[in-house]
């Protein structure tokens, strides 16, 4: 599709989607807590869908009236086999808690999802699931989806220290441990963004987090809630980067989740001279009111524990770099390469298309700031954030054509996207 371009302003308020983490995580808890859970401002994009569909399809009775979502939860064993394969779609998140949460099932079953799941490591999950007496295992002999989970495994407590920062296996494994004996403890390598853990507790549960580490004991049952999903910071990153990078613009972002996990990306603008401030705090929702305005930014250097804080916003960070006076540095961001598509060599190589300055290293980019951007070509290889971070970059093209390939991955995680943004641009 023909991209927008030649943005003069953006101004205006939107609500963006509700975080997808939550989303997730509430089908989750709701189907395997004891009675009634609701659901609100729940985000209805592909993966979340999928989600909710693959519990229905193992029993759980769940209605969506459009507003809320509504589940009646069948308890911690209360899945039923679905006598089928499940598919997740695009969804990394879904088939990867999905392992830890079916590896306490009486059933057996297998999980596939995409072309791009197909090819997204799974040892980091399976592997210490088989420590903890899971009969889980990849496509003949390998780490790749489609994967087969046994039931009536015998889940023991393990102590595990985790090679990765990431908030997937973390959830995984914490699942896995409501079904053991005893007390599971983890070891985070970074911390990442806590939804479980806050959902846990929520939902009646007990876990008790000391920094890195966390100490959860199985044979906990959950009960339904009520549960207000925050829209999504990951969302709102590309607004909040397109309020500063197009000139005479002013951006509105309300009840975005402030969760501190996630707000990585607000300390880089600051790091930046971003003007950006956050308004009417919910303390207990984590939410509030983000706006910004377009600024004069400098190069910055993003690496160590801030990464997990803004893993998924770094394709639009590194947007934000190409705008900025100076050369940004992002180090120690690795798990890019796993995600729906190898991020590192699709931000270089698209952006790149467009006229940035940007190499790609082993870990992260190089961004040299202050470079035009021009008309081209572009491909968001299927990945929803790549292809919206095209988009904004697209607004800073003053004449030609943007046109971008496989624009409907937007669909998997902000459905509305391009119409919000076609809200700010005719706001005088």
């Amino acid at each position: 599709m023909k991209l927008k371009i030649n943005a003069s302003s953006l101004n205006g308020e939107i609500s963006v989607p509700g975080d997808k983490s939550i989303s997730h995580r509430s089908i989750m808890f709701g189907s395997l807590a004891k009675g009634t859970t609701t659901i609100t401002h729940f985000l209805r994009a592909d993966d979340c869908l999928d989600t909710l569909k693959i519990f229905k399809q193992m029993g759980v009775p769940i209605h969506d009236d459009g507003t809320t979502i509504t589940i009646e939860g069948q308890g911690l064993t209360g899945l039923k086999d679905p006598q089928k394969t499940l598919d997740v779609g695009n969804s990394g998140t879904t088939i990867r808690l999905l392992m830890g949460i079916l590896a306490g099932q009486s059933f057996d079953v297998t999980l596939t999802g995409d072309a791009s799941i197909q090819k997204r490591p799974m040892n980091r999950v399976m592997l210490p699931l088989q420590e903890m007496g899971v009969a889980i295992e990849g496509d003949s002999e390998t780490e790749f989806p489609p994967v087969v989970i046994k039931g009536n495994n015998k889940i023991q407590a393990i102590e595990y220290k985790l090679p990765v920062a990431s908030a997937q296996v973390k959830s995984a494994l914490l699942f896995a441990a409501l079904f053991a004996k005893g007390e599971t403890t983890l070891i985070e390598k970074e911390k990442t963004r806590n939804h479980t853990e806050v959902m846990i507790k929520q939902f009646g549960g007990e876990i008790e987090v000391d920094e890195k580490v966390i100490r959860l004991n199985g044979g906990q049952e959950f009960t339904g809630q009520q549960v207000v999903v925050p829209g999504d910071i990951s969302s709102a990153a590309f607004f909040i980067v397109a309020g500063l990078i197009i000139p005479n613009s002013r951006v509105v972002l309300k009840n975005v989740g402030l969760s501190q996990t996630r707000t990585g990306i607000i300390d880089v603008v600051k790091s930046m001279g971003g003007q950006i401030e956050i308004v009417d705090v919910d303390e207990e929702n984590e939410s509030g009111t983000i706006i910004v305005e377009s600024s004069e930014l400098v190069a910055t250097e993003i690496s160590g524990d801030i990464i997990p804080r803004l893993i998924d916003e770094l394709p639009i960070i590194a947007l934000l770099a190409t705008q900025a006076k100076g050369t940004t540095i992002i180090k120690d961001a690795e798990e890019l390469r796993v995600k729906e598509t190898d991020r590192i060599q699709a931000v270089a190589d698209e952006l790149s298309k467009l006229g940035a300055k940007i190499e790609p290293t082993e870990d992260g980019l190089i961004i040299h700031g202050g470079e035009k951007l021009h008309a081209g070509n572009v491909t968001s290889y299927g990945d929803h954030r790549i292809g919206m971070m095209l988009q904004v970059a697209a607004l800073l093209v003053e004449e030609g054509d943007v046109v971008l390939d496989k624009s409907e991955a937007v669909s998997v995680s902000y459905p509305n996207f391009f119409e919000d943004l076609d809200s700010l641009m005719s706001e005088v």
